[in-house]
């Protein structure tokens, strides 16, 4: 690894899905931003891997944070060639009639103002650099029809689908790739991985609604994230990439298959992941 060795950005990067694409990245040679709202386990990210990873907390809904990411990365390691926006959380749950509104407006401004955000000055950067760059986005197959995902995180998928459509558009003459990597169920705290019944839930969803035998790992999704990182498809742009071991094939049955609408066992409310913030939970009338 040199000073001329690619640097990235990858919100989120503190656990799950981020962390994995961290270390795949640092694997093959990069150097790394790890940025997550959650102290300890962005600083327990980069601690991990040294030199290559530096740790700035970050709250993808605010754009000073970001911006403050964005630079970091440029100003540590003199250049930004990659952002990966992966920070996510489970968002609004509940009947969409019990909803709060500022939970929906929460979902959203994680999901979806952090993805824009993190294409506006991830983009900016490497227009100033002039050397392109890639950015790839994380959604989900909830973004793709109903029975994936909940209202709120569905919807928001949805728009970072579109959002890597459009903004692949506008940067392709700038040599920007844009691409997004759609998720089935993996293995992640997001989707309850440590609950006492984590495992049988999901060992029904594979059994019910998933193909492909095996369980998702947050490493499958960091290969596709780090092969959509370098260079080796610079012809490749505005894509969404599903990974998700045959669901969308099959017809997407995993709310279901999972038991992963708490509106339908009478709750409504707002999870925050992994961001170090309890969730909010309580019964509807």
């Amino acid at each position: 690894m040199t000073d001329d060795s690619p640097a990235a950005l990858v919100t989120g990067g503190g656990s799950g899905i981020g962390r994995a694409t961290v270390r795949r990245l640092v694997k093959d040679g990069w150097r790394v931003v790890v940025a997550d709202l959650n102290a300890g386990n962005g600083e327990a990210a980069a601690a991990e891997l040294g030199a290559a990873a530096r740790f700035v907390r970050t709250d993808v809904a605010q754009e000073p944070d970001v911006r403050a990411a964005v630079d970091a990365c440029v100003d540590h390691f003199g250049r930004i060639d990659c952002v990966v926006n992966n920070a996510g959380v489970g968002g609004a749950f509940g009947r969409i009639t019990e909803i709060e509104v500022e939970d929906w407006d929460y979902t959203f401004a994680v999901l979806v103002r952090g993805v824009f955000l993190g294409i506006k000055h991830g983009a900016a950067a490497m227009q100033a650099a002039g050397r392109g760059g890639s950015i790839v986005n994380v959604a989900s197959i909830a973004g793709f029809a109903a029975g994936a995902g909940l209202q709120a995180y569905s919807a928001a998928k949805a728009a970072v689908i579109n959002l890597g459509k459009v903004a692949a558009t506008e940067l392709g003459p700038d040599r920007i790739r844009v691409n997004t990597v759609c998720p089935g169920l993996i293995e992640t705290p997001l989707v309850g991985a440590g609950r006492a019944d984590a495992a049988d839930r999901m060992a029904a969803a594979i059994d019910k609604a998933q193909p492909w035998p095996d369980l998702g790992r947050p490493d499958d999704i960091a290969e596709v994230i780090a092969f959509l990182a370098g260079p080796a498809v610079p012809f490749l742009t505005g894509e969404q990439i599903t990974v998700d071991g045959g669901v969308i094939a099959a017809g997407p049955r995993l709310d279901e298959a999972y038991g992963g609408d708490p509106g339908a066992r009478g709750y409504v409310g707002v999870n925050r992941g992994t961001t170090g913030e309890g969730p909010t939970v309580r019964r509807q009338p």
